[in-house]
């Protein structure tokens, strides 16, 4: 099948790959429609690898995906052919311990998606695990489907903070994660999300949104903003999702006492942390890798209309023209969240 092929850094191909397709008892064969691109997959284009995970024979790339089914195996009893799904890219070892303990995306035998030396979904096939596969609603469109997968790990994100119903939140940075991680935080209880970034654009696509303050930290500074918010007391919530290692200078100013940041973001370098500034307001640090058991409240989420992601879908490409598509995402134009990438209707109606 022809797939888009990470060959090396900077050269991705379009052209036919060997890609076995066997259909497991508990499988699903799927014929994809969308797909998105995520910034890991710019950044495996970019550089050839992020951190150990490291592309030294060609790759398929995607994973943040929607199809139809088109079989199914002998044992699945909730898919048929035809239905519209969206699927979890990663796939954990199931008799393996973090299985067993409850939190299956930090299980090391994980095989995720256009992560080395796991090929992706670019592919007008995949054979997927059914348990993973997801019936999308009606009202749920492919492009939709295609961003839960970013809007899971802002859940995963808003779950790890334990918010409570009426709390200010400070989300830094509003790409794509952090445009998902500040719906999430409002679905998840918060009266107030501040979101902060350098790109009005960005900013400016939750401008009728009453319940987000946005910041342009260009000209405004995010600190005061949040004191004055908060009558001088501080955010109970603040998400990292910038990646910025300058987003870590005085963060804990941001935070209420006994408050909570969260890692959502990647860092491309080390990051000093004040411990004192931690002991003095007991805050509390949780990380997020991923995420484990959300799609379904993802999907849930989207179909009841509370939360809406269409406006966070910037541009879709064919998938003919999937290189160019990976072109423009590397070239990080203001007004692009999430660009996704469409196959033939021939290939996905």
């Amino acid at each position: 099948m022809k797939a888009l092929v990470l060959e090396k850094a900077h050269e991705i191909t379009l052209r036919d790959i060997d890609v076995a397709l066997h259909l497991g008892p508990r499988d699903v064969k799927i014929r994809m429609h969308t797909v998105g691109v995520c910034g890991s997959d710019v950044h495996y284009y970019q550089h050839g690898g992020i951190g150990p995970y490291v592309v030294d024979a060609p790759m398929i790339l995607g994973h943040e995906a929607s199809g139809v089914v088109a079989e199914v195996g002998a044992e699945v009893t909730h898919l048929k052919p035809g239905d519209r799904v969206c699927m979890e890219p990663g796939i954990p070892d199931m008799d393996s311990r973090a299985v067993r303990e409850g939190f299956y995306n930090l299980d090391p035998a994980v095989r995720f998606w256009a992560t080395p030396p796991i090929h992706g979904c670019l592919t007008p096939y995949v054979v997927h695990p059914a348990a993973f596969t997801f019936r999308l609603p009606d009202n749920v469109s492919f492009g939709e489907g295609a961003i839960v997968e970013p809007l899971a790990i802002g859940l995963q994100a808003a779950k790890k903070a334990a918010l409570k119903p009426g709390d200010v939140a400070v989300v830094i940075g509003a790409g794509t994660i952090g445009a998902m991680t500040a719906l999430a935080a409002l679905a998840g209880g918060a009266a107030r999300v501040i979101l902060a970034d350098l790109v009005p654009e960005k900013l400016a696509l939750f401008a009728n949104n009453p319940a987000v303050t946005t910041v342009d930290v260009r000209s405004t500074s995010l600190a005061d903003t949040v004191q004055a918010l908060t009558d001088g007391w501080g955010a109970n919530v603040v998400f990292e999702a910038s990646g910025s290692t300058r987003a870590f200078d005085h963060v804990f100013d941001l935070l209420c006492p006994g408050g909570c940041l969260v890692l959502v973001g990647i860092p491309a370098a080390k990051v000093a942390f004040d411990i004192v500034a931690i002991q003095a307001k007991e805050a509390r640090i949780e990380s997020v890798f991923r995420y484990a058991n959300i799609f379904p409240r993802a999907l849930a989420l989207i179909a009841s209309g509370q939360v809406d992601v269409k406006p966070f879908i910037s541009r879709t490409f064919a998938f003919e023209d999937g290189i160019a598509a990976f072109e423009e995402a590397a070239a990080g134009r203001v007004t692009d969240v999430k660009i996704q990438i469409q196959f033939p209707a021939a290939e996905a109606a």
